[in-house]
């Protein structure tokens, strides 16, 4: 099978946020499966060629954009792989005007830039010979592509018959624009469809429609986007592609979040050797600035900074979480509001309470590998990484039941002895206080503790698994 991987970040070259994660790896996954998978994105600013030794491999042409036109070239790297793994070639679309800026979103024009890569990702193909079986476009910033190959390119000789994919990583984030930008984009012709609203181009909203096939990152994500709570105004639209839709988990690389190997640990541990673990959370207490007390439970946050996240439930409740003697690391960036917020709370509790408002992924680890709880109290949740990298490192979870969150941990019950971390369900600060209590029941039995750091250290969230799903995926939705 021949799939092209489109998406607007990838690990290692750039990363925003958990997108850049999957396509860094799930295309790795489906190679190792025996498929010829590659990969295509802008090339930003921040990738330097002679870093990554990209090579150029078409000679520049024109993409269509409005009456005129813009030249992009193809660059080729690939993906960082151990010796002896298949080789995944990216291809980087070469674009002065529209990709060497700073930053990778944000801009006044994002609509023409994602544009531009889209058309040029599908001009590129008959210049390097390739025609996939199928084109996997991710997030609104890919959508056109496939809106592309369903209108313009219907009935090209070259890529006319090419099979259609689209991920929702995150519904919220569509790509909206007004209905005159559709001449710019070269789709007049083809007017409104569905996901178009109140003379507005919705870009998510025109992948989801053209694709062949439809998914998400987590079953219960898929099923909770069918209603108008977490459908997004794009609910209608996904329940008439309902039989087309499915919901597959996402995975971690377990070579890089491997605390038996991680470099950046203190004192490396696995399942078997779970004893090592307080090393590292003496070393998380003394970096950090908190007390250091191997009795006094910490519970880590590694997150966007932004109501979506549960920021705005942890501050309602931070003052009765301090009030129970827990510690507490929080590690990442957003709304300005919360960093000062949290800042404030770090200068009001020292030595219990401690941010860092960067990205770090060296201290991320290290809370991993430190805490003894991973919290994660978002609103929606498509899937979320954290919780399965922190099980991994043995950090039990304080999640709330929405999305792949809901996927992934199972209530702890003390009776069958079964569950793996602790859940609560309405948005409300005493239901997350009261899951903290519970988890806290935990920390004071502690060989009920250790045995589930165990159960979740050993549970299996690889990609390969995904994988399989991903080739189910294309072979029962697409007949490859």
């Amino acid at each position: 099978m021949k799939i092209l991987f489109l998406a607007a970040e990838v690990a290692p070259f750039v990363k925003v946020g958990g997108l850049a994660d999957v396509i860094g790896s799930l295309p790795l996954a489906l190679a190792a499966l025996g498929h010829d998978v590659r990969v295509a994105m802008p090339r930003y600013a921040s990738v330097d060629p002679s870093h990554y030794g990209l090579e150029q491999a078409t000679p520049y042409f024109d993409v269509p954009l409005g009456l005129g036109a813009t030249a992009a070239a193809v660059f080729e790297g690939k993906l960082p792989t151990k010796a002896g793994g298949p080789n995944v070639p990216v291809y980087f679309i070469q674009n002065q005007h529209h990709f060497e800026r700073p930053k990778v979103y944000g801009y006044e024009d994002d609509n023409d830039r994602f544009a531009v890569f889209c058309r040029a990702a599908l001009l590129m193909l008959p210049r390097l010979d390739w025609r996939p079986d199928v084109v996997h476009a991710h997030d609104w910033h890919t959508a056109l592509a496939i809106n592309y190959l369903k209108t313009i390119y219907k009935w090209d000789t070259y890529l006319g018959g090419v099979k259609t994919a689209f991920t929702i990583h995150n519904l919220a984030y569509q790509g909206i624009f007004p209905q005159s930008w559709l001449k710019q984009a070269n789709l007049d012709e083809y007017g409104l469809v569905f996901g178009d609203k109140y003379d507005v181009v919705n870009v998510m909203g025109r992948g989801i429609a053209y694709a062949d096939a439809v998914s998400t990152v987590s079953p219960t994500y898929a099923t909770q986007i069918l209603t108008p709570e977490y459908g997004e105004n794009l609910d209608w639209l996904l329940n008439y592609r309902w039989g087309h839709l499915w919901g597959i988990l996402n995975g971690i690389d377990y070579d890089i979040f491997n605390p038996a190997t991680d470099r950046y640990l203190a004192k490396n541990f696995d399942q078997d050797s779970i004893e090592a673990r307080p090393v590292n959370k003496k070393n998380l207490q003394e970096a950090k600035g908190l007390r250091v007390d191997d009795r006094t439970p910490i519970i880590g946050m590694v997150t966007r900074l932004a109501d979506q996240k549960g920021l705005d439930l942890l501050t309602q409740t931070i003052t009765a979480l301090m009030e129970r003697n827990v510690q507490m690391v929080v590690l990442g960036t957003g709304e300005y509001y919360y960093h000062q917020l949290l800042w404030d709370l770090s200068q009001r509790y020292p030595g219990q309470f401690a941010v860092e408002l960067a990205f770090d992924a060296a201290l991320a680890q290290k809370i991993y590998a430190g805490s003894d709880f991973f919290m994660m109290p978002s609103q929606f949740e498509p899937c979320g990484l954290g919780q399965m990298i922190a099980m991994r490192y043995g950090s039990l979870p304080i999640v709330r039941h929405t999305g792949g969150l809901a996927d992934t941990v199972q209530e702890y019950d003390w009776i069958t002895d079964s569950g793996n971390g602790f859940l609560f369900g309405p948005y409300e600060p005493s239901h997350l206080l009261s899951a903290v209590d519970r988890a806290l029941d935990i920390y004071n039995q502690p060989i009920q503790m250790q045995k589930l750091i165990r159960v979740n250290m050993a549970k299996d969230f690889s990609w390969q698994n995904s994988a399989r799903q991903y080739l189910d995926f294309y072979q029962a939705e697409l007949g490859l």
